[in-house]
């Protein structure tokens, strides 16, 4: 590039002479106006990059929250950026944060933690900070807070958690009388009993008693399938290096009876998500399998619904769930006043997670569950236990929502419930699949 200089007599002329003197006037005024604290920069938000997966009504329940927030603090400005969500976006995390070009803040669902924490790609919170704007362990329930953690660091600082849950259909539960003196749902304590109760409510709809799409969704099956693993008190280890730990009985005998449900009478064989959830929204089956964040649909289509978390059929209460939660992706230079930013804005979101109830999920700030606001929601307060009870997935660098694990339960799983695969050969195939994962150093 052709270097100019204002000195050179070839390049000298009056006119370029006086626009030189007066470019260098208004950098001078400009510093001079810097100095004593007036220019309008000095007073200029700090801009703040947020990275996050969550779209749709979710994504819009966002956006208004982080406007809300902006508002509240000229200080600093809040930039969301959404990216796709499953692997697409983690990859991008990842890359980012190993590129030295990371959002000063991201979401991240706390079963992808254990996958990032170790390799640096994310920074642990300082708790005392945290404290300063109202944000402490008691904040949060035990095992919220439990699995915030990793090698003793607080990693990520919970928005909610978004059990899987058993919507259900009043109307058609009343004209089955299947209704309690309360007016929700009796509850089933067995599969027998559970079973019982979708057929009266086939009997009611003709169509299905029990609506749950899985067709070419590992994330979907897995939901199912570990809560019902885990309400047999079944614990699952995934130690690199090591063959998977797991109780095969529990596992198998799961899902035979998820198989069982798919008889075409209390739910259909095949279908999708989408599938399930019309057939469930038009009133075509009395109850869904699906997570607390398709409320806002059912809501909105003005259907009397009420929600419970999934029975216990197996004896012990559990739940697959998640938590968005708020990560700190590594910074090669952090800017100690955007940090500071940071934590604020993260402590006002939560205290405003209100509105976050609102579209189904369970806040994982406790005074805002604990309030009279909350308790007053319903659904959502009939679920509300869940967070006393959920499961999150086992920890590796591989496992979580969105992840490429789930997938490959598929790939084993969906041809047993289809009927084609016995129960211990998709389940075997599972294990296999998982043990090889195992064998194989975090890639991140």
């Amino acid at each position: 590039m052709k270097q100019f200089d204002f000195f050179d007599d070839r390049q000298l002329s009056r006119r370029r002479l006086l626009s030189g003197s007066a470019a260098l006037g208004s950098v001078f005024a400009a510093a001079a106006l810097s100095g004593c604290g007036g220019n309008a920069s000095a007073a200029a938000p700090r801009d703040i990059q947020f990275w996050h997966l969550l779209s749709g009504g979710d994504g819009i329940k966002m956006q208004n929250m982080i406007s809300k927030v902006n508002d509240a603090n000229p200080a600093f400005k809040v930039h969301p950026t959404v990216l796709a969500w499953g692997p697409p976006y983690y990859t991008k995390l990842a890359m980012a944060s190993a590129g030295g070009r990371p959002p000063q803040l991201a979401i991240m669902h706390a079963s992808r933690v254990p996958g990032y924490a170790p390799g640096g790609l994310i920074d642990p919170w300082d708790l005392d900070l945290l404290s300063e704007f109202g944000v402490t362990s008691q904040s949060f329930a035990p095992r919220i807070w439990d699995k915030s953690q990793n090698n003793g660091k607080v990693f990520s600082i919970a928005l909610d958690s978004h059990p899987f849950v058993m919507f259900y259909n009043r109307d058609v539960a009343g004209k089955a009388g299947l209704l309690g003196s309360n007016g929700q749902l009796q509850e089933a304590k067995s599969p027998q009993e559970f079973i019982s109760i979708a057929r009266e409510m086939q009997k009611v709809t003709q169509a299905h008693g029990l609506s749950f799409g899985y067709l070419g969704s590992g994330s979907q099956m897995w939901r199912l399938f570990y809560t019902l693993y885990r309400q047999h008190g079944a614990s699952m280890e995934l130690t690199p290096g090591k063959p998977m730990v797991a109780d095969n009985e529990a596992a198998v005998e799961s899902l035979e009876f998820m198989t069982s449900l798919f008889d075409d009478t209390i739910a259909a064989q095949s279908g999708d998500i989408s599938t399930g959830i019309a057939e469930f929204a038009r009133g075509g089956s009395g109850m869904l399998f699906s997570g607390v964040w398709e409320l806002p649909t059912f809501k909105k289509a003005n259907l009397p619904v009420d929600a419970a978390t999934i029975p216990t059929l197996f004896g012990t209460p559990a739940a697959y769930a998640d938590s968005h939660s708020f990560v700190l992706p590594r910074q090669l230079n952090v800017d100690d006043a955007k940090r500071r930013d940071v934590y604020k804005f993260v402590s006002d979101i939560l205290k405003g997670s209100l509105s976050w109830a609102e579209a189904g999920h369970i806040p994982a700030f406790q005074p805002v569950v604990q309030s009279q606001a909350y308790r007053e929601l319903t659904p959502q307060i009939h679920y509300a236990n869940a967070a006393d009870i959920i499961a999150y997935d086992p920890e590796a660098w591989f496992s979580g929502s969105g992840s490429d694990w789930q997938t490959y339960f598929a790939e084993t799983v969906q041809n047993v419930l289809l009927g084609r695969d016995k129960a211990t050969d998709g389940w075997d195939a599972f294990v296999r699949r998982t043990n090889t994962l195992l064998s194989r150093p975090n890639p991140v």
